[in-house]
């Protein structure tokens, strides 16, 4: 399926989970620390795992802001995403990754959340990049 990239940003890492991560642009810079549950030493520092979930969550709100646009729903300004990822060894070998996405949307009735939510997941970027290759539970809360 082809993309009409209307924006692109790039990013360099260096030295894997125990490095660092800089866009080239120079305005997001993080130090990469491995997780004690993973065998590192923990300690100050973000994990690929951490900046996925940051970003998902945040796509995810952009997706159902585009959506309510275009259904006429107003997303409450005080919309959040509690986004749980997490990592492990797969049963067909290597490592694989699941995402929990805990949608609140305060004053939206149920019901039409849930719709938006269905919907969103359908546009999101994030969520059509892990189709089929993450299972990605969706709550509203």
């Amino acid at each position: 399926m082809a993309v009409d990239v209307k924006y692109e940003t790039k990013a360099k890492a260096t030295g894997g989970r125990d490095g660092a991560a800089e866009t080239l642009s120079g305005s997001f810079k993080v130090k990469l620390a491995t997780p004690k549950e993973l065998g590192g030493a923990g300690g100050e520092g973000n994990n690929p795992e951490e900046l996925f979930a940051a970003g998902y969550a945040a796509c995810f709100i952009g997706a159902m802001k585009f959506v309510g646009g275009q259904e006429k729903i107003a997303v409450p300004a005080d919309t959040s995403i509690t986004s749980t990822v997490g990592i492990g060894p797969r049963s067909e070998g290597g490592f694989g990754l699941a995402v929990a996405l805990e949608v609140s949307l305060p004053g939206l009735d149920k019901a039409v959340a849930e719709d938006l939510v269905a919907m969103a997941h359908q546009v999101c970027p994030y969520s059509n990049a892990t189709r089929n290759n993450i299972d990605v539970k969706l709550t509203v809360v």
